[in-house]
């Protein structure tokens, strides 16, 4: 069992991965169906708690309504990470306000005022992380090649992939 010091340093690493993306893929679920859907990302918290923005007639909206469990993920060239959460729908202007971004505009085209602009609120409660980025790639090549040219399997270390509790 991994102690304090380690389970926060693992869930620094998720955060500092997935802070950088701006989209992530929401996946939910509704009776038998998973669906799929990019989705920008309003803000994102230390806590894993990331806020996305929806429009209120939308499919999403009515599928946690019947199920709230979701799965976020984040793919780039050499980082990649997923997050399982549970979804809840907020209407808070004030926040809707805070978190407007101009680029939102196209699917909301009255602006922060717009009646069926609304944010998604995501809980983590689990998150899964690979990183071959920098010096973490670097790792995997080496770790890679020590493992073809021995015949062994391939090992990573907790900073190239790691599963954190949220």
């Amino acid at each position: 069992m991994k102690n304090t010091d380690d389970q926060n340093e693992e869930k620094k690493l998720l955060h500092d991965l997935v802070s950088n993306f701006d989209v992530a893929m929401l996946v939910t679920q509704s009776n038998s169906k998973s669906h799929a859907r990019p989705m920008a990302i309003a803000r994102m918290e230390d806590t894993m708690t990331v806020y996305l923005v929806t429009d209120l007639n939308s499919v999403k909206v009515e599928e946690i309504k019947v199920n709230p469990h979701a799965l976020l993920t984040f793919q780039g060239p050499s980082k990649f990470a997923s997050l399982r959460g549970e979804l809840a729908l907020s209407l808070d202007r004030t926040l809707i306000e805070l978190l407007w971004k101009e680029t939102w505009k196209v699917w909301f085209p009255k602006g922060k005022s717009d009646e069926g602009i609304a944010l998604l609120k995501f809980t983590g409660v689990e998150g899964e992380f690979w990183n071959g980025a920098g010096i973490q790639g670097l790792k995997y090549a080496y770790s890679a090649t020590k493992a073809y040219l021995t015949g062994d399997r391939m090992n990573t270390d907790s900073e190239q992939h790691s599963k954190v509790k949220l």
